[in-house]
């Protein structure tokens, strides 16, 4: 059973929009345009591995992109979670074109795309590290002596894979994703041979439901921006530029003349994401160019938002 699919990542989001609100001089631009890319192609990479998952829903319950918080104030972020009736398995995905390889002795991973040597964390380091977190979590959630094995999935079947040092050892833990389902099996059924006592599915699976969070970071901090420095406006459905006003009841676009009714509904889902939950009449009128007090309230009302009298601001309905 798939319990939770997998979102867009809310960073991902957040630059998606951000950077065709940012000024063409600021400086962190190109920085913010590399992490988008970099963010993309992990993403792509856990939506191919996902596809390969899903031959287990039907016998095992899955949830993708699981974020909980620990007690002592860090995080664990595993990109797919399978529990079965005798053990756990996290998976880490990588999703790396041309040829990686393991180095067991330093514990680092090098990437070589054709053009030059790049190394990365090491995903076994990272891999463990969340096994040892997970059990923490579990005990802490009186779920005691739960068998967690973890895979590093490599999404693109392309990827050459080389190890210096234990390739037997890598060999236990690193596979392309379409191998993945057909390795969980076989250990779950040697799980199942060992006469291993079965696991409250259902209860550790409400348990980490309860609990998950999607993940989010301070992308404005990130780059040292403040939300003045965000190009208001709304922008045009059609070609996408900034440059719709307000003309009665539609915006009507500056540069290819198109026309829409809600193009505002996409600004204000914008303002959320970026800036805050909450907005103002007058935060409003910034943001989507307006100079009518009343114009916004009957915006923002026809957005579906509460309004707070007490504190003069709009919000999401809860």
């Amino acid at each position: 059973m798939l319990l939770r699919k997998r979102p867009k990542p809310l960073p991902l989001r957040k630059l998606e929009v951000l950077i065709p609100r940012t000024p063409s001089y600021f400086s962190c631009l190109p920085d913010m345009q590399q992490d988008l890319a970099k963010r993309m192609t992990g993403y792509i990479g856990e939506k191919r591995v996902d596809y390969h998952l899903r031959s287990l829903a039907k016998k095992y319950t899955i949830l993708h992109d699981v974020h909980l918080k620990l007690p002592y104030g860090n995080s664990i972020q595993i990109d797919s979670f399978i529990l079965t009736p005798y053990a756990i398995f996290i998976i880490e995905i990588k999703n790396y074109k041309g040829t990686i390889t393991f180095d067991t002795l330093l514990k680092q991973l090098i990437r070589d795309d054709g053009e030059k040597e790049t190394g990365f964390k090491y995903p076994i380091t990272q891999a463990e590290n969340h096994q040892l977190h997970l059990e923490n979590w579990l005990h802490d959630h009186h779920f005691a002596n739960v068998p967690i094995r973890y895979f590093i999935a490599i999404a693109d079947p392309g990827t050459i894979i080389k190890v210096e040092g234990d390739k037997q050892g890598i060999a236990k833990v690193v596979t392309h994703a379409e191998h993945l389902p057909q390795r969980i099996l076989e250990i779950d059924a040697a799980y199942a041979q060992s006469n291993s006592a079965n696991l409250p599915v259902k209860k550790i699976s409400d348990a980490i439901l309860s609990e998950c969070e999607e993940f989010d970071i301070d992308i404005l901090g990130k780059y040292g921006m403040t939300k003045e420095m965000i190009l208001p406006g709304v922008g045009c459905p059609e070609c996408g530029v900034l440059a719709m006003e307000r003309q009665y009841a539609n915006w009507k676009c500056r540069r290819c003349g198109k026309l829409s009714k809600d193009a505002h509904a996409r600004a204000l889902d914008v303002y959320f994401l970026l800036i805050s939950d909450k907005v103002t009449n007058r935060e409003c009128m910034w943001f989507l160019k307006i100079n009518s007090r009343h114009l916004a309230s009957r915006i923002l009302k026809s957005y579906n938002l509460t309004y707070f009298q007490k504190g003069k601001y709009w919000t999401k309905k809860r």
